[in-house]
């Protein structure tokens, strides 16, 4: 039986949250439009979709959806392709018919097998990425666009040149409102008596005060003032029919273009892998410890991207940056996600001459936050006293994620990870009584529960190493499995080499080792009668059979 959730049980909590979230998403939405090359409003609509549709239908409680940096090159070269944005709105409708599916086909499952550490990796990097990517427009500096996360930039930058560039374009009225946000921000979650006022977020406090503060600047004619290009910039209708003008509906004779279809193919699988690692990096963030049901999450991504496409919404995924925002607010349950889409549309519509008043400087600081939170010097040094097998796939991850892109530096991760895992194998597959060898010592290999064919090059190694004169005891009598590879390897072992340079052989629990009856390469602990009735089928003496398996 489902148990039934309040989504009022905790709303003052999740209000604050959602105004935080709401204050983070905004720009983003712009930005990523922009980056995208669709109309703004389009991220807008994406935004206000994954928050109150999506929120509502996932089970996540405090991942948040909305347009993703991750498909902005996707989104570009779709619309530059087709020559026109309706077109490609029919490929954000196909891509979210696609996830439904792969919801239904339970595809999400594919979550559980994202190590640890390199989930964790990612989300360091990501917070690395918000760090560097917001640090200029703290310093005043808006070279690139609010929301992009490439390592190069457009104007030829990358994330560190940029850093150096800054220097030269410093705004001092953006580094005030940057240090009096940062001390807001600060003092709400340590200063006692601001703590106990959870229903007014510091995030709103410092946004209020960023936007009085450069108010005073410009009615003051203060240098200090800060230009219309580093503040919000959100479009203004003035009337009904323009903001009808806004809303793109999708063109659906596109359903006959094959290429149409590629690129809804393409978005449907980089926002599902997507949205999957963030589900897996929101669940583990949650301080509840709260598991998210991925299938359902496909299913609720695939019907929001078809909604969003339907009113011209940019395509969705689930979102590190706005659920990390999210979690650090405090939220406690996915209305803080709903409230946070409600407010975005209530804005748009309501306030977006207010809200263009808000300086970048603010909202950059509060991203900075969140940043430090992901990437805090207490998580590099958890995994490097985990030993390298952790710490190496963790910072690998971390690096390409910074470089690249998340999708390229969890590839990365994953493959570091199993090449660990199969060298650990390789490591198992037995092990000595003894590691010295001088000449007529007793060596005992003891061989794991499985021996497969990748262990045959450190078995070989081993036997090559094994001195003259020397006895020695191979034990698989806690074998399950042993590959035929292995066992032709100690055959051959112990008729040749063992042979020419005295080494006497000994085996233990091989019950099948030749294979003499076709079996499977399990040692199953046959009984020696059977053995020497296949013996007698394929003409080998008893005495004979005897000796090779020995107990």
């Amino acid at each position: 039986m489902t148990k039934k959730i309040n989504l009022f049980a905790n709303l003052k909590s999740d209000f604050a949250s959602g105004l935080v979230v709401f204050l983070v998403a905004l720009p983003l939405c712009l930005g990523i439009a922009m980056a995208s090359g669709a109309p703004l409003f389009s991220g807008i609509i994406s935004g206000v979709i994954g928050g109150i549709v999506v929120g509502f239908l996932s089970k996540s409680h405090i991942s948040v959806s909305g347009p993703a940096a991750g498909l902005t090159a996707i989104i570009l070269t779709a619309i530059t392709d087709f020559g026109a944005f309706d077109i490609f709105l029919t490929a954000v409708f196909i891509s979210g018919l696609i996830q439904l599916a792969l919801g239904f086909i339970k595809a999400g499952s594919i979550s559980n097998y994202f190590p640890t550490n390199v989930i964790e990796g990612m989300l360091a990097g990501i917070g690395i990425i918000i760090i560097l990517k917001q640090l200029p427009h703290a310093f005043g500096y808006d070279a690139d666009f609010e929301g992009d996360q490439s390592f190069i930039q457009s104007n030829g930058d990358n994330s560190f040149s940029s850093l150096f560039e800054v220097f030269n374009h410093i705004q001092m009225g953006a580094i005030v409102i940057t240090v009096i946000s940062l001390i807001i921000l600060i003092s709400w979650d340590k200063v006692p008596f601001l703590k106990k006022l959870k229903l007014i977020p510091g995030a709103l406090i410092a946004v209020i005060s960023g936007i009085v503060l450069n108010e005073i600047f410009i009615s003051t004619g203060s240098s200090l003032a800060i230009s219309n290009e580093h503040l919000v910039s959100l479009p203004v209708p003035t009337s009904l029919d323009e903001l009808k003008s806004i809303i793109v509906t999708p063109n659906f004779s596109g359903f006959l273009n094959p290429q149409v279809w590629i690129v809804g193919l393409t978005i449907a699988i980089v926002a599902s892998i997507e949205t999957l690692l963030c589900i897996e990096a929101a669940d583990r963030m949650d301080v509840q410890k709260r598991y998210t049901d991925t299938n359902v999450e496909l299913k609720a991504q695939g019907i929001g991207n078809m909604l969003s496409s339907l009113i011209g919404g940019l395509p969705m995924t689930s979102v590190v940056v706005r659920s990390s925002a999210n979690n650090n607010a405090g939220a406690k349950s996915k209305m803080s996600t709903i409230i946070h889409g409600v407010l975005l549309l209530i804005s748009v519509l309501a306030i977006p001459v207010m809200l263009n008043k808000i300086p970048l400087a603010t909202l950059a600081t509060i991203l900075i936050l969140v940043g430090y939170k992901l990437a805090k010097p207490a998580t590099f040094k958890h995994f490097w006293e985990k030993g390298k097998y952790q710490f190496i796939p963790f910072i690998a991850t971390l690096v390409a994620v910074v470089t690249t892109d998340l999708l390229k530096g969890v590839l990365l991760g994953i493959v570091i990870s199993i090449i660990f895992i199969l060298k650990g194998n390789l490591k198992r597959a037995y092990s000595f009584k003894k590691e010295e060898y001088i000449d007529g010592d007793i060596i005992h290999i003891d061989l794991a529960q499985e021996v497969s064919f990748l262990n045959k090059a450190a078995i070989k190694s081993t036997l090559n190493d094994i001195p003259e004169n020397s006895k020695v005891i191979i034990n698989a009598h806690d074998t399950v499995y042993i590959a035929h590879d292995i066992l032709d390897l100690i055959r051959e072992f112990k008729e040749t080499r063992a042979i020419d340079e005295n080494i006497k052989v000994k085996l233990k629990g091989f019950k099948n080792a030749y294979d003499l009856d076709n079996s499977p390469d399990v040692a199953n602990h046959v009984s020696f009668e059977h053995y020497y009735d296949v013996a007698k089928r394929v003409m080998v003496k008893k005495e004979v059979v005897k000796e090779v398996f020995q107990e």
